[in-house]
């Protein structure tokens, strides 16, 4: 009889150990199936926290991609100066219009500015022509420029809202953002 009763009491700890086992394996079933809140909230933390370092970058990138782009039009647009309308016509043109670059607008969607200076007699010419820090014109022949990030812009490139504008000045020979002259 205590046989019989060893084996049914073995019989039980196999039966009960083989439950508690199944019960531990569907535990780690189960925990595998899911996050917790906090795994969730580390994740969500980490992915913030790279955000936050890799939009600024991302978004000066794209500022200097759209100067770069500027710049690029403005050397274009010179060019078409020279080789098209000044080789045949012996002058600057008086607007975009003449060359075909009216419509043409900077990486900001803000059209070109263009001001011919040829023409000396003219006191609105001088006036509104683009100036250094000592207010004296950045160029001789004709002022091409975008406005810039802003779409604002005044006459001396010191004022605040000038120094993002990308000129050309010296007569072509510096292209690139007005705070860099």
């Amino acid at each position: 009889m205590i046989r019989k009763a060893v084996q049914v009491t073995d019989r039980f700890k196999k039966n009960f150990n083989s439950c508690l086992s199944f019960q531990s394996h569907r535990n780690k079933l189960y925990r595998l199936h899911g996050f917790t809140l906090i795994e969730l909230l580390i994740t969500v933390a980490i992915v913030g926290i790279l955000s936050a370092v890799a939009v600024p970058g991302y978004n000066g990138y794209v500022d200097n991609a759209r100067v770069v782009q500027a710049i690029a039009d403005i050397s274009g647009i010179e060019a078409k100066f020279e080789a098209h309308y000044r080789y045949n016509n012996g002058k600057y043109p008086p607007s975009l219009t003449e060359i075909g670059a009216q419509n043409m607008t900077d990486p900001w969607g803000n059209p070109y500015q263009y001001l011919n200076l040829s023409n000396t007699n003219d006191k609105n010419v001088t006036g509104n022509a683009r100036k250094d820090h000592n207010l004296v014109p950045i160029n001789s022949d004709f002022d091409l420029y975008s406005t810039g990030k802003d779409g604002k812009s005044a006459s001396p490139l010191t004022a605040q809202i000038s120094k993002d504008d990308i000129v050309r000045a010296n007569n072509g020979r510096f292209i690139d953002l007005a705070s860099k002259y």
